[in-house]
Formats: structure tokens, C-alpha cells, sequence
């Protein structure tokens, strides 16, 4: 493997007896975006905490952004790496000013603990305006939409210039307009030749923008297939990722996916009846 960027070797995750990861084998080029995508408790998050050093692996070993753990001071890694996840909203005040949240980027604090310089202010505003959130910043953060929250959290995570931003499901909980927006907003992110490299975990393969032109795809906690989309995102392969039947089809750089219809649907429903 070349292992220069980022690289899982044979890792593996056992927390409580339970084995969480198995055997994770992953490389990632620089400048390349992924999606992660696996049913529920397939270890999405899990492999997440491990990129960004919140977790340490069981057994294998790792390497982000060319630093390879155990050789490498986690605390300062994780400077360059941009997290945009449901973890971290729960934690901001519903007072909080959206252009103080953004400028809390640069030193990962929440909350007024400490008055922004004004040049950080200004590149918080400088952020603001290229992902398009900036009528936000002078509202508080409690009464914005999810949409907005969404924006302003990716911008947070931004403010460091990171190398590296993943993104745990930021499309869940908005609705169609907002979740294509947002979805927009990355796809013209992600073309820019001074991007970071993205990491996307999705439960939906529709939200799969065509910046992201690799799939890692988990089932049981074990890789089941990764690379190309083109590759990954076949019917027979997310068929045996979900355990049900599904097609999957292709149109204009986004992909869909539908159940096929179930042989039950001509005869008896597979539920108890009454008696």
C-alpha cells in the first residue's frame, strides 16, 4: 500500500468485547473525496473517531494526512483536520453569534469564552460569504433553520484551513430544498483546486455529489467494497451491503436507488394477520 496521505492497514476496533471494525484496509490519495455509506451500525462514526485520533485502533495500523500514529502528536493532527458532525451542534448555545462560532474554528472552542481578534472576525466573514451563509451571521444561532446551522458549522470547520473535513451526515434532519442546497454548496467546494480532501457518510446515495468520486462501503463493521463509485454503487453490491434486493441507476452524475418490488406484494404481506 502506498501510505503516504491516509491509510487504514488491516485495522480493527474492539470496544467491550464487541468488535466494532474488522480488518479495515483503506487508502485514500490527496485531494480525492470519498463517501462512506453501510447500514446502521456498519462502523461509519466509529471509522471516523479513528481518522481524526479520538479513537485509537485495536490492532493495525494508521496514517492520516502522511503522519502515521503512535509517531505523531494527535493533539496537533487534529488542528488540520475540519469535523462538521450532530455531536457538535448539540454543544453550541442557542445565544451563540454565528460569526463568533465560525471564528471559534481556529482555536475548536464554543461558547464566548474568548473575544475573536479582528482578523479572525474578517476571515469568518470572508468564509461566510463563499458558502453562501453570510445574511446568517448577525441572527443568533437558536432561532436559524437547520440548513443554516449546517452552513455555519462547515464553515467553523473550515476556518483552520484544514487538509482534511469530514463530514458526518450533514444533510440529516433538512429538507429537500435545504439538503440540496447544501449538497450544491459542496459540490462547488469540492471542484476548487484548493479543497481539502472530503470525507462524506451518508446514509442515501442520492446525496452522493459527483465531486466525490470514491466509495468506501461498510457492512458488519468489515469493508465490503471500495473505489470508484462507478464501481461501488451496482445493484448487486448494495444489494449484499443491505440485505434486500435493489436497483440502483445513474443520471447525471447522481445516483438512485429504489427496492425492487417484493414478491409479496402480489400475494400476502409478510405480517401477522389478524386473527
Amino acid at each position: 500500500m502506498n501510505c503516504n496521505w491516509i491509510c487504514l492497514e488491516s485495522v480493527s476496533f474492539i470496544r467491550n468485547r464487541r468488535s466494532i471494525l474488522t480488518n479495515i484496509c483503506w487508502e485514500v490519495e490527496r485531494g480525492s473525496h470519498w463517501a462512506i455509506i453501510g447500514a446502521n451500525g456498519s462502523g461509519k462514526t466509529t471509522l471516523l473517531q479513528l481518522l481524526a485520533g479520538y479513537l485509537w485502533p485495536t490492532t493495525g495500523r494508521i496514517t492520516v494526512l502522511g503522519e502515521r500514529f503512535g509517531h505523531t502528536d494527535l493533539r496537533e493532527l487534529r488542528k488540520r483536520i475540519g469535523w462538521v458532525g450532530s455531536f457538535l451542534e448539540a454543544r453550541i448555545p442557542p445565544a451563540q453569534k454565528p460569526l463568533h462560532l465560525i471564528a471559534g474554528g481556529k482555536t475548536a472552542t464554543i461558547g464566548n469564552f474568548r473575544e475573536p481578534g479582528g482578523e479572525e472576525l474578517e476571515k469568518a466573514r470572508e468564509i461566510a460569504a463563499a458558502l453562501g451563509c453570510e445574511q446568517t451571521i448577525d441572527s443568533e444561532y437558536g432561532i436559524l433553520s437547520q440548513g443554516e446551522k449546517q452552513r455555519l458549522l462547515i464553515a467553523r470547520a473550515l476556518m483552520n484551513e484544514p487538509e482534511l473535513l469530514i463530514l458526518d451526515e450533514p444533510c440529516a434532519g433538512l429538507d429537500i430544498v435545504a439538503r440540496e442546497g447544501l449538497l450544491g454548496m459542496l459540490q462547488a467546494f469540492g471542484e476548487r483546486v484548493d479543497a481539502p480532501s472530503m470525507v462524506f457518510v451518508t446514509h442515501h446515495i442520492e446525496e452522493i455529489m459527483p465531486v466525490f468520486s470514491h466509495v468506501l462501503l461498510l457492512r458488519g463493521g468489515r469493508r465490503l467494497a471500495g473505489g470508484t463509485k462507478q464501481r461501488v454503487l451496482e445493484s448487486s453490491v448494495l444489494s449484499e451491503a443491505f440485505g434486500i434486493t435493489l436497483a440502483v441507476e445513474e443520471k447525471d452524475g447522481r445516483y438512485l436507488v429504489r427496492m425492487s418490488a417484493p414478491d409479496s406484494c402480489h400475494g400476502d404481506w409478510p405480517i401477522a394477520r389478524r386473527a
